[in-house]
């Protein structure tokens, strides 16, 4: 089925999240929505799949202009979506998620179990899946949850399948097959808009490439294009995207973790008995797939976690059982990985939320009184040095773009004289050209002699910052292995396989 999408535009207030955008996906194509977070493919797709409804364009299916008042409409004319977030019922098995929605009865209006199994079957039997139509999916791999989300589009005969960010909770063997998945639709006449902003995926994957940059279309590419071809159209100029590192400069263990064990509050052990060290000069990045305790670890470290057990050590110094403030006080330097929740204030200008964690002595403060020339100078001062994009240190900074409120983290969190840097997700949801910006100023602190702990579900930020990579499956430690460690080793133990010594793994 041939997709076209003409003159689509999608406003919110005074925000245009999608500015005439036109796009055209033939019958049997895998055809690329390339863009940052934030640059409009989400809110395309959600007009194209009835979630939305546009200001201004059309929709056509083969050449017929559609009109979706919902979902419903438009998957009755074909289209299905597989989300980011799978839209799955965990304690539901297979068959029931699949005809959730679309329940076939039998005489005397029992459900038609029997013809949602059969159907499971015969697709993942066309296709490979492997997927048992009477598993819970909550005892299912998230690839095999991914699985369950196509087999449920393809079972409402989708033949325009949208792939949201696809691969953002997969591992790389995961992400792999995917991809054959995908290859295997488009055999099949199948229809695909894949939405990225990965570049080494849209390489392996795509027919074209549609480049998306604040709402407007900027251009068409080819898979043969490189990757820094594919990051300037995204972003609108050149950008380093390895980041230069020298070998570090290691010093003693700073940073010493012996033991630490995480409880959720409704008792169930997210970090399971971890223990690691961090060298002066070093950066220990923290790998696996989302949820998996990276982000109760990160927590734990900071103080922001009441039920932690094991011991935490900062230079000799024991940091479990002390108040966030005591651990900030420290030297403790901390990037959340959700920086609107944790980490600013919205309604706060630049300036203000570059004096949070220093809001109560020398030298914005004295004898009770907010020194503002001290705080004007200080925030001129870090806007220009990082490269932070506002009219003035008076924006409030939920004002600004992503990119620009993770600089202003980081510009606060640098400032201090640190022992110790914690960052979370440090490039999530920012441009290529800020990624290039925050690595360089993570490597920077590294080579400073200050440790530092990075947790990423980005492989290659892992793989670009780490010295050495620890990988968390379900609350442990799978193992520590080199940052130059293979990418098909770190898959391996992000789904839970031990390395064997040599750093391969069994």
């Amino acid at each position: 089925m041939k997709l076209e999408l003409r003159g689509i535009t999608k406003t919110f207030g005074t925000l245009v999240a999608n500015d005439h955008i036109d796009l055209t996906v033939e019958a049997g194509e895998i055809h690329c929505l390339l863009g940052e977070n934030g640059a409009g493919k989400s809110t395309l797709m959600n007009v194209l799949y009835g979630l939305y409804q546009a200001d201004g364009g059309e929709i056509l299916l083969d050449d017929r202009v559609q009109s979706f008042a919902g979902p419903g409409d438009a998957m009755r004319a074909g289209i299905g979506m597989v989300h980011q977030h799978f839209m799955l019922i965990p304690v539901f098995t297979v068959a029931e998620n699949v005809m959730l929605g679309h329940e076939e009865t039998r005489f005397g209006g029992r459900l038609d179990l029997p013809a949602a199994r059969a159907k499971v079957r015969e697709i993942s039997d066309r296709f490979g899946f492997d997927v048992d139509p009477d598993a819970l999916v909550d005892d299912l791999p998230v690839g095999v949850q991914q699985r369950v989300e196509i087999i449920k589009a393809l079972s409402r005969d989708a033949r325009v399948l949208v792939f949201d960010e696809p691969t953002a909770v997969l591992t790389p063997q995961e992400t792999d097959e995917l991809m054959a998945i995908m290859r295997q639709l488009k055999e099949s006449g199948t229809s695909i808009v894949f939405i990225t902003h990965k570049l080494r995926e849209v390489r392996e994957v795509a027919d074209r490439i549609t480049v998306i940059r604040l709402g407007k279309v900027v251009g068409e590419a080819s898979p043969t294009a490189s990757n820094a071809e594919l990051a300037s159209l995204m972003v609108g100029r050149a950008v380093e995207l390895t980041v230069q590192k020298d070998a570090p400069q290691l010093g003693d263990p700073a940073l010493v973790v012996q033991g630490l064990t995480v409880v959720d509050p409704i008792g169930q052990l997210v970090v399971n008995d971890v223990s690691f060290e961090v060298r002066r000069g070093e950066i220990l990045a923290v790998a696996g797939v989302q949820g998996n305790g990276q982000t109760e670890l990160t927590e734990a470290l900071v103080g922001l976690q009441p039920r932690v057990r094991g011991s935490m050590r900062l230079d000799g110094n024991e940091l479990n059982g002390d108040s966030v403030r005591s651990i900030l006080d420290a030297g403790v330097g901390f990037v959340p990985e959700d920086r609107k929740e944790d980490g600013l204030v919205a309604e706060f200008s630049i300036a203000e939320n570059l004096m949070l964690d220093r809001a109560e002595g020398a030298p914005f403060v004295k004898g009770g009184n907010l020194q503002l020339a001290t705080l004007a100078e200080f925030a001129e001062e870090k806007v220009a040095e990082y490269d932070v994009r506002t009219p003035s240190i008076e924006t409030k900074v939920g004002r600004l773009s992503g990119g620009n409120q993770q600089k202003v983290v980081l510009a606060r969190e640098l400032s201090r004289e640190l022992r110790l840097l914690v960052a979370a997700q440090p490039t999530r949801g920012v441009d290529v050209g800020s990624i290039e910006f925050i690595h360089k100023r993570i490597v920077e602190t590294r080579d400073s002699g200050v440790p530092v702990v990075v947790v990423s579900t980005e492989l290659d930020e892992v793989t670009a910052l780490a010295d050495r990579i620890m990988v968390m499956y379900r609350g442990k430690v799978v193992g520590i292995v080199p940052g130059d460690t293979p990418r098909e080793t770190l898959g391996l133990m992000m789904a839970g396989e031990a390395p064997n010594p040599e750093g391969a793994a069994a």
